[in-house]
């Protein structure tokens, strides 16, 4: 016999906490049925993609495929963003330190995935030496000469290369 999923939430995520079930507990709307117009959508943990308007998100394994938030989750097992153990061994608490700096540990996990500078919704960027030497990077590359450049500015940049350059070394 044969086990069937429990049906998903596209709008919260939450699964059927029984099969059978026809609307979500949590949010009441009905399984299946997209997220409505006025809720934001959901963003996974992991890679950062927000969910399309369909409430699904695209298949890191399988190109061309919507799935679900938790199987989307799931997926990132085979298909990993970066190497996330390596470096939660840098991480001190809430921050992470990349050489003599220290910076918030979402922010930088964030910017490493996602090449983007972005304390992400409802978040405030704490900017530091390491933030500074992100958005640098994002804006004229790792290497880039600048007037009136800080040499803890340089320091930075050249930490937060070599960073990335190690965190992305696993997908290669």
């Amino acid at each position: 016999m044969a086990i069937e999923p429990l049906p998903v939430c596209l709008q919260c995520g939450s699964p059927a906490r029984r099969p059978g079930a026809t609307f979500c507990s949590r949010c009441g709307l009905p399984f299946g049925d997209a997220p409505r117009a006025d809720v934001e959508l959901l963003t996974c943990p992991i890679c950062y993609v927000q969910a399309g308007d369909d409430g699904r998100f695209p298949s890191p394994r399988t190109p061309g495929l919507r799935v679900p938030l938790h199987a989307h989750q799931a997926e990132h097992d085979y298909a990993p963003v970066g190497d996330d153990e390596w470096l939660e061994s840098l991480r001190e608490g809430y921050r992470v330190r990349i050489g003599r700096w220290l910076a918030p540990f979402d922010v930088v996990r964030r910017y490493l995935v996602t090449g983007v500078l972005d304390g992400g919704r409802l978040r405030a960027a704490r900017h530091d030496a390491i933030v500074t030497a992100m958005t640098q990077i994002a804006r004229w590359g790792a290497d880039a000469q600048m007037f009136g450049d800080e040499p803890e500015w340089a320091e930075a940049r050249a930490a937060v290369a070599s960073l990335m350059e190690r965190y992305h070394r696993s997908r290669a």
